[in-house]
């Protein structure tokens, strides 16, 4: 039996990786930092992890994968080097498993989480499997071994690692400017989107709302397009909301498919579920199932979810691309009733410098705007960035106040009623859950 070691294992990718391994008869160990939620399904599993790195973890260990976010130094790469054994990406392993089926390859800058969280939703009764970077409440994980020829993966673009893809078919969101510390320029990632679709061999699907997906439309003919309210392939229209809930009627090839309602809020999740509705149906899914699973599908972990609804209403949420806190403001505004207060966690100094336009006033639909410190990811302050400064800047009404405790955010919470938006990548997740425990300890 082949061995396999994860350097990182308890990462929202790396994991379902390993899930997917363990179910497939190897076997699979790995090290982390700290124990996680994640980290109990992987030992349920029978996943061996070390909750530190240290060379002595992968002697007699065949495979060593990596996730993006681990160094060269680190000491159990480093073994791995020196000793011969090889060491591969997450991206070059999901790549393995990915290629030898149909896959279904969900790719942009934003919105894959959701979208591919949704296309598994609504194709589980053909049992695909899935691997997703996020929580999907339908099988109440980031990974499911199928037992049909279909693999739905979200598809990273941060590293190029969407690239060892070949799908069969794939869905395009949107294309914008994220991630330069490794891209270099928004050119070279135009290029290497323009490469993924090239890979594609049936249909991509493809957001002409999106200025830069557009551009691809002059590329060749395996393109189905959609959009919202702009006539494309399949498109929404009529859309509006009704006690909370997006309503709306699909046209495809100039035939209404009917009404569909979604529960996640937000125009953006309309122009997710348009792709996935394409997909689903032609590969064999009924339009009433389609209808049903959009319906009941509450979204993936982080995206919108609702953790406390009551007198306080408190929602977390990964978006952390200023074109994301745009998009989730404006859908909150639609369905919540009391004033919103934003409580932002910046995430990686090299993003809020290569964008630092674009997230001025990014925020500025919120009531009020609550900055916490950045989250660095690993990354050192070499743009000489201030929260002060930031704080002026993101929020323009007025000055986003800052806070650096969870004492402090439970005394601003506690004091007016109204919905309050945890959001971004790094660690604001688990402040979110740590106020709630405390606020419903209170």
């Amino acid at each position: 039996m082949k061995k396999i070691f994860f350097i990182g294992i308890n990462g929202i990718g790396m994991s379902g990786l390993a899930k997917i391994m363990a179910k497939n008869g190897y076997c699979v160990s790995g090290s982390d930092q700290a124990r996680k939620d994640v980290s109990k399904e992987l030992e349920s599993l029978g996943v061996k992890i070390y909750y530190e790195h240290n060379a002595k973890n992968i002697k007699g260990i065949d495979l060593v994968v990596r996730s993006s976010a681990i160094k060269k130094t680190n000491p159990e790469y480093v073994y791995a080097i020196e000793k011969g054994i090889e060491v591969i990406k997450r991206g070059q392993l999901l790549a393995k498993l990915f290629n030898k089926k149909k896959g279904i390859a969900v790719a942009g800058t934003h919105g894959k989480t959701t979208t591919s969280s949704m296309l598994g939703a609504v194709m589980l009764p053909l049992d695909p499997t899935i691997v997703i970077g996020g929580i999907l409440p339908e099988i109440n994980s980031n990974a499911h071994f199928g037992t049909s020829e279909f693999l739905i993966a979200e598809a990273d673009e941060s590293d190029n690692s969407f690239l060892y893809l070949l799908p069969e078919y794939s869905i395009i969101t949107n294309i914008e400017a994220d991630h330069l510390e490794n891209h270099g320029n928004f050119e070279n990632i135009k290029k290497s989107f323009i490469k993924f679709y090239e890979q594609t061999k049936k249909i991509t699907l493809l957001n002409i709302d999106c200025f830069e997906s557009k551009k691809l439309l002059e590329s060749n003919d395996k393109i189905v397009t959609y959009s919202i309210e702009k006539k494309a392939n399949i498109y929404a229209t009529n859309i509006r909301i009704v006690n909370g809930k997006s309503v709306y009627e699909v046209i495809l090839a100039d035939k209404s498919l009917g009404e569909f309602i979604l529960s996640v809020p937000g125009r953006h999740n309309i122009s997710n579920s348009l792709g996935v509705i394409y997909l689903a149906y032609n590969l064999g899914i009924s339009l009433e199932e389609i209808k049903i699973r959009l319906k009941t599908f509450k979204g993936a972990k982080r995206r919108y979810e609702v953790i406390l609804d009551g007198k306080l209403r408190i929602i977390d949420d990964y978006a952390h691309h200023p074109t994301e806190i745009r998009a989730t403001l404006e859908g909150a505004k639609k369905i919540e009733t009391k004033k919103i207060t934003t409580i932002f966690q910046p995430h990686k100094y090299s993003r809020l410098n290569f964008l630092y336009e674009e997230f001025k006033g990014c925020l500025d639909l919120s009531d009020n705007v609550i900055l916490l410190p950045i989250y660095s990811a690993g990354e050192e302050n070499i743009y000489k960035l201030t929260l002060e400064q930031l704080a002026i800047d993101i929020y323009t009404p007025s000055n986003a106040k800052i806070l650096t405790t969870v004492e402090e955010i439970i005394k601003v919470i506690r004091a007016e009623d109204r919905t309050y938006i945890f959001m971004g990548a790094g660690t604001i997740s688990q402040i979110a859950c740590e106020v709630v425990k405390k606020l419903e300890e209170r």
